[in-house]
């Protein structure tokens, strides 16, 4: 019995592996660029520019990542009449804001905590900012950021399941489609939705770690 309720319903959830991935990837990529675009402008010398990223990333930091995403989906194209495109670019663009808020005070610390004394080396030898920054400061900062970048991105992952609240059809909309039809097996579904979910997990898992040693030996160096 159980065994056939399996053959049945893996099948059926594994058809929004396709969603999930694909938000996944494009969401993680987008939050790293808003990351490394508002980390840098958080050391912005202009005021207005700290600012405006500021604002950004306490919003996106202090707020739900649902409300987020509905506001994206229902409350703009309500209040403003503009469609923000399908649910598949709304629900990329609302975790890459989210995460890339998180991301770039990971960026900003990380390149803060490259040694002063280099940056003041580099600059006695007549080295522009621009090249104290991508010859000196950011390949230790990347090395830091590392760790927290994996561990976000996992992050990400799990955040990916919230798509499913605007009709996304992702792994766990597939699972709640199933669990409607069929309450009795409720307890199997979510559990084969937990290992899809973790099998994902496994290849960031392993980056994570790779990362974490990376920047072990670069503060070891």
């Amino acid at each position: 019995m159980i065994i056939d309720a399996i053959i049945d319903v893996v099948p059926q959830i594994a058809r929004g592996l396709e969603v999930t991935i694909t938000i996944l990837i494009a969401s993680a990529f987008f939050s790293y660029l808003m990351a490394f675009i508002a980390g840098l402008c958080r050391l912005s010398n202009r005021f207005i520019v700290r600012k405006v990223t500021g604002f950004y990333v306490e919003v996106f930091r202090g707020t739900s990542l649902i409300v987020q995403l509905f506001w994206l989906y229902y409350a703009i194209p309500m209040l403003f009449n503009i469609q923000l495109g399908s649910k598949w670019w709304i629900g990329v663009i609302a975790i890459g804001l989210n995460y890339g808020a998180y991301l770039s005070e990971v960026v900003r610390s990380s390149i803060l905590a490259v040694n002063h004394g280099q940056t003041e080396a580099a600059t006695a030898l007549n080295m522009s900012s621009f090249q104290r920054m991508r010859l000196i400061i950011f390949p230790q900062a990347l090395r830091m950021m590392l760790p927290e970048f994996g561990n976000y991105t996992i992050q990400i992952l799990k955040g990916t399941s919230l798509v499913s609240l605007i009709g996304l059809t992702d792994i766990l909309y597939y699972g709640d489609i199933i669990r409607s039809t069929n309450a009795s097996i409720t307890p199997l579904v979510y559990l084969i939705v937990l290992i899809f979910y973790f099998i994902l997990a496994l290849p960031l898992i392993w980056l994570t770690r790779k990362g974490e040693s990376i920047a072990k030996k670069g503060v070891a160096g």
